[in-house]
């Protein structure tokens, strides 16, 4: 992004944790970084940061204010770095006050504390990052599961502006040949250029669809998948949800009404979060707070990407099973007969059976929810998780299909604009047609030293 206003000051800061630990580091950015680095640090072979050998750690002595520390010290020369710069890392020991004290000293020699992310926004304005692959290393940083760093992965790799990129070359070649029968229209080759552009719009609308369907696993694995348990109570709704988490997260009793608020536990299944919900039982009852509950449960349903309707296979179905029944059948659903540990055969008719006390049994649920809520295959996939990302998709291809809608009774300059905005919607993914305030905005949420 060449039109964007860089920055000549040399900026430092602390880029790995705050706190006690093997290793800190520190990091210089900047035209004047190896210039300051000679003013503060020198190795034990007698040489300043300006005649090492670029890429290479140096054992040495940085002189701080109030003290020495032994620590390494790496330079790389513009535009071979991370941001495009010059650019100096000192890795020192990991105490709170040397940190700080190398952190003051860069500061005291001419240096600036950056601003969050400002390491990552100067990588992208001196092109050596686009928005698609911040926001992907952000992704990942932030992940609290393995399908989340696979997506951010994915956006870290290119994947998704390679395919924007893709696109924005066919409908610049599209309004190529529109302008083309704008300059030659006695040649009578507009009606070519018409029918070729609308079979082409079609295409690049479909390719763009395929991404926004996404959206919604990629919801899932950004969020977490919702896992709502139902059943009356004493049916073991707090012990499956205890025995899928590994965990005591839920009070069991044989008192009716013992969960009486919704209780909440993440878990991971094949690399994914799940959100699981354990809810009041489901039953008539005068009890004041324990009907808040039960209508808190009900009210679950409608935000729940699986509702696991648990029923007791060792007895009859009962009037509470067939108003929970009643209540998620236009829902993504799967019926669990728990207690066959009980019982040599279920009694009650359902999806799967389990018994909350048999591991086996508990796991083959686990991947049966798996199946239920992800059914694309997620393992190298191309998967929108970013908002922004969606949004800008959405935008594109409203434009086209608009391009679709009209291109048969509009003239070719109209539909151009709606080719030209579809350009620009996809160049946000990767920045290329971005406003700085939102470019400002994306790399303010990075971490300092990022």
């Amino acid at each position: 992004m060449k039109n964007l206003k860089g920055e000549n000051q040399t900026i430092v800061a602390l880029s790995s944790p705050l706190g006690v630990g093997a290793i800190g580091v520190v990091r210089l950015s900047g035209p004047s970084a190896i210039k300051i680095a000679d003013k503060l640090f020198t190795s034990f072979k007698g040489k300043k940061p300006s005649s090492f050998e670029p890429r290479k750690m140096e054992l040495g002595t940085f002189c701080a204010k109030n003290f020495n520390e032994q620590i390494l010290c790496v330079v790389f020369v513009a535009p071979f770095s991370f941001t495009g710069e010059n650019l100096v890392e000192f890795q020192c020991h990991g105490g709170i006050k040397i940190a700080e004290g190398i952190v003051d000293a860069c500061i005291n020699a001419g240096a600036v504390l950056a601003q969050n992310g400002e390491f990552s926004k100067r990588a992208f304005i001196n092109g050596k990052l686009n928005l698609e692959k911040a926001e992907g290393m952000m992704n990942m940083i932030e992940a609290e599961s393995e399908a989340e760093i696979r997506a951010g992965y994915s956006l870290l790799s290119g994947a998704l502006g390679k395919l924007a990129i893709s696109c924005q070359k066919e409908l610049t070649d599209l309004l190529s040949d529109i302008e083309v029968s704008f300059d030659y229209p006695e040649e009578d080759i507009e009606y070519i250029t018409r029918n070729k552009t609308k079979q082409k719009i079609v295409e690049i609308e479909q390719k763009i669809n395929e991404l926004i369907k996404t959206s919604s696993t990629g919801r899932k694995i950004k969020e977490g998948v919702n896992l709502l348990i139902l059943g009356e109570p004493n049916v073991g709704k707090s012990s499956l949800l205890n025995a899928l988490s590994a965990s005591d997260k839920a009070i069991v009793t044989n008192i009716a009404g013992t969960t009486r608020d919704t209780i909440e536990e993440t878990i991971l299944i094949n690399g994914v979060k799940f959100n699981i919900i354990d809810t009041a039982g489901i039953r008539k009852t005068t009890d004041i707070i324990e009907k808040i509950g039960i209508d808190k449960a009900k009210d679950k349903i409608k935000s729940a990407d699986l509702v696991i309707v648990l029923v007791d296979a060792s007895k009859k179905q009962s009037k509470e099973d067939e108003e929970i029944l009643k209540l998620t059948d236009k829902t993504n659903r799967i019926v669990v007969g728990n207690k066959t540990d009980l019982i040599k055969s279920p009694v009650q008719k359902a999806d799967l059976y389990i018994s909350t006390k048999d591991e086996k049994s508990v796991n083959n649920l686990k991947q049966k929810i798996y199946e239920l809520t992800l059914k694309e295959n997620i393992t190298n996939a191309l998967i929108i998780t970013n908002l922004r990302h969606l949004d800008a998709l959405t935008r594109a291809q409203k434009a086209l299909k608009k391009a679709i809608k009209n291109i048969d009774e509009d003239s070719l300059d109209l539909i151009s604009i709606d080719l030209k905005t579809a350009y620009s919607c996809l160049g946000e993914i990767t920045g290329n047609t971005t406003s700085e305030d939102i470019i400002d905005a994306i790399f303010a949420k990075f971490c300092l030293g990022k």
